[in-house]
């Protein structure tokens, strides 16, 4: 009998043990979800010192504003004869008419395809005869 008894003694030692280190565990996780929310931590800091952080937020937007755009110069040769020009000119003048003639001949086009389509046209077979 007095086996049992010790027996029983390290079971109720081992679920001291076992309920100590759960409430530890849950301890650790609560202050690791305390110290993880970042969003909670931003708007109390806001909240106490708003001045900071709109003085900050104004500096950091004159910074954005005023800080010089890297502009970068270009040198172009200028070609001898201008034919890149004309030839640019030349192919917008085609582009251009192509467009109006384009739209002025669209219906006749269409008129066409549809009258010689009109020959092609399906004919029912009549019902009984398959």
């Amino acid at each position: 009998m007095a086996e049992g008894s010790g027996q029983n003694d390290s079971t109720e030692k081992l679920r001291e043990e076992i309920a100590r280190s759960r409430d530890d565990v849950s301890r650790d996780v609560s202050v690791l979800r305390y110290e993880l929310d970042f969003p909670r931590k931003l708007r109390r800091s806001f909240q106490s010192e708003m001045i900071l952080w709109l003085a900050a937020a104004t500096a950091v937007g004159a910074l954005v504003i005023l800080w010089p755009a890297r502009r970068k110069k270009i040198y172009v040769e200028p070609r001898a004869g201008g034919k890149s020009k004309t030839k640019l000119l030349e192919a917008g003048f085609v582009l251009g008419a192509l467009k109006i003639a384009a739209t002025v001949l669209r219906p006749v086009i269409v008129d066409l395809v549809r009258s010689r389509l009109s020959g092609f046209g399906w004919k029912a077979a009549p019902p009984g005869k398959w």
